[in-house]
Parts: structure tokens; C-alpha cells; sequence
């Protein structure tokens, strides 16, 4: 039975992960670190499937520990400070878990065991302004936040360990993905949840920054199975993932609205407290490289991923206002 190691199990992409390492009948370990409330509720429906263990990518010694005990074929590390915003308010710490991290990681499993394949989640972020468009596996990276700056440093050790030491360490660069597991803070939970709460009457206006930004956002699901497919692949290498279409932050609130009935003009508010630092205007993939080599394809359109996200916003807060 193939064994495989979730790092931030807990959140978006690791949830679906360990749904679909469990339906291929793998054992499945998560890492979460020891805090003193650990957020399961994504895992909640699986927690009795899968083995969480504690540890940390601060902490290179844990990392050994896990792999030592575990003896995992397979890693996935997701874990991350991953808002970008935050990435400037906490910019060492995002370095210390973003970047660093990686290369802990990398380096206990080539001291414990060379054969174990490594999934290194970077990030669109990496692109940054970016110098062409679309962007693909050699398109040049220029991060526009501390985050990004941190995701280009786990690219390229995992791409340096691989060289160096011939470990299969794969890194998927993935663009926006989305779902109704998708953290609260980002901006497009944030619009789906206020359409929810508009609707119901619990929320007057929605408070945004940039409209014009544009993103190539995809399905977390679809996204999670190219995970699991570059470390099937015959050999390591790195795959831009994302659906090839972008869209504005305007478009999202239009789809949003309309899927209930309303007019998004009437309701967002643009505000400059919401603006990056530094901003990435267009983010946009050519996946054409896993599409040939890996046989991936996305499955959920843009208007069905936001109209899916309002849809189940909406189901739970209609659930917590009748249970008070």
C-alpha cells in the first residue's frame, strides 16, 4: 500500500488531496503543526481515514522524525504561509515557512531516503509582473510580494535538489484554484460568502480593491489530480497548471450576483485599503505542457466554479442562521 505525506492537510488543496489519495487506496499521513486549535473542519469527513501526526517546517528535525516513523513513498508539501497579503505584514515568517521550509524538507529525504518522490507546491505568484503573456514552465519569474519571492526560493531548491542529488522532486505551478473550502481571506470566498450573506439579508456591501486584477482561476479538485499525476509521471518534472482563460475580479462579483439575482454594482464597494503593495495586473497559463505530457484537463468552467461557491455559501449560512 503506497504511503503519502500531506503537509497542510487542514487546508483547501490538502483536503481534496487526501480525498483522492484515499479513493486510489493509498495510507495517507498528515503533518499539521501543534497550535492550540488546530482547524480539522475540512478533514472532518475523512479525519478517521487518514493519520495526522504533528510537525514542522520550522523544525527540520520533526520532518526527519515523520519520515523515519512513516517511511512515505510519496510527500506533498502544501504547506505555506499562503495569503499574499500577509506576506507583508509577516515577511520573515512567510521566508521561514514559504522558502526555508522547502529546502528542510528536501534535505531530510535525502538523509532518510533518496527514493521518495517530493511534490513542491509553487505558485502563479512567481510570475509576478509578468514578463510574458501567457506565462509557461520558462517563462521568467518576477515576484511582486514577499510571498511570491518565497515560492520562487522553493522552485528553485526543489529544481537545484533534483539536479544535485537526482531525488524525483516535482514542482506543479499552479494558478489561482478555487472552492467552497477556500480560506475566508481571499478575495474570491470573501465575494462569494458576501453574496451568500447579502442575499439572506445578514450583509448591506461588499468592500474590494482592484476590479481590474486578472486571474486564471481554476477548480482546487481538478488542480489536486495534476498533483498526483506529475508523481506518476515517468519522470520528475515541472507542469504549469491552470485553466488557460482569465478573468477580473469584476467578472467574478458580476457572475456572483447575477446567480442570485442581484446587481453587484448596487453592492461593491471599491476600496483602496484592499490595494497590494506592488500588484500583479494579469496572471494567465498555458498549460499546454501538461496537457500533452500529462493528459490533464480541467472540468469545472469559471461560471460553474463561482456559481458552485455561492451555491454551497449559501446552503451554510442558511444552515448556522436556522440552528440559532
Amino acid at each position: 500500500m503506497t504511503t503519502a505525506l500531506i503537509t497542510g492537510i487542514t487546508g483547501q488543496d490538502g483536503s481534496y488531496l487526501a480525498e483522492l489519495l484515499l479513493s486510489k487506496g493509498y495510507t495517507v499521513i498528515g503533518m499539521a503543526r501543534r497550535t492550540s486549535t488546530i482547524n480539522f473542519e475540512r478533514i472532518a469527513h475523512i479525519q478517521d481515514q487518514v493519520t495526522i501526526t504533528q510537525g514542522d517546517l520550522h523544525d527540520q528535525s520533526s520532518l526527519v522524525n515523520i519520515l523515519e516513523e512513516f517511511q512515505p513513498t510519496e510527500i506533498y508539501n502544501l504547506a505555506a504561509q499562503s495569503f499574499v497579503p500577509t506576506s507583508w505584514q509577516q515577511a520573515a515568517l512567510t521566508t521561514e515557512v514559504t522558502a526555508v521550509g522547502v529546502l528542510r524538507m528536501l534535505d531530510s529525504i535525502r538523509q532518510v531516503n533518496p527514493k521518495i518522490k517530493f511534490y513542491q507546491a509553487s505558485s502563479s505568484e512567481m510570475f509576478g509582473k509578468v514578463l510574458e503573456v501567457p506565462q509557461k514552465e520558462t517563462t521568467p519569474f518576477y515576484p511582486r510580494s514577499p510571498y511570491g519571492v518565497a515560492k520562487v526560493y522553493g522552485h528553485w531548491i526543489t529544481v537545484n535538489y533534483r539536479e544535485s542529488y537526482d531525488l524525483f522532486a516535482t514542482s506543479g505551478i499552479l494558478f489561482n484554484h478555487e472552492s467552497p473550502r477556500r480560506g475566508l481571506e481571499f478575495v474570491t470566498r470573501k465575494i462569494s460568502r458576501a453574496v451568500a450573506a447579502i442575499k439572506l439579508g445578514l450583509l448591506k456591501e461588499l468592500r474590494l480593491g482592484n476590479l481590474e486584477a486578472q486571474r486564471d482561476w481554476g477548480y482546487a479538485f481538478d488542480y489536486v489530480k495534476a498533483m498526483w499525476m506529475m508523481l506518476q509521471y515517468e519522470k520528475a518534472e515541472d507542469f504549469v497548471i491552470g485553466t488557460g482563460e482569465t478573468h477580473t475580479v469584476r467578472e467574478f462579483c458580476e457572475i456572483a450576483f447575477n446567480y442570485v439575482g442581484l446587481d453587484y454594482t448596487d453592492y461593491v464597494v471599491q476600496n483602496p485599503k484592499f490595494y497590494r503593495p506592488a500588484e500583479v495586473d494579469i496572471l494567465l497559463s498555458n498549460p499546454g505542457k501538461a496537457h500533452r505530457m500529462l493528459g490533464w484537463q480541467p472540468s469545472v468552467t469559471f461560471k460553474e466554479l463561482v456559481e458552485m461557491m455561492v451555491k454551497e455559501d449559501l446552503r451554510s449560512l442558511n444552515a448556522q442562521e436556522q440552528n440559532i
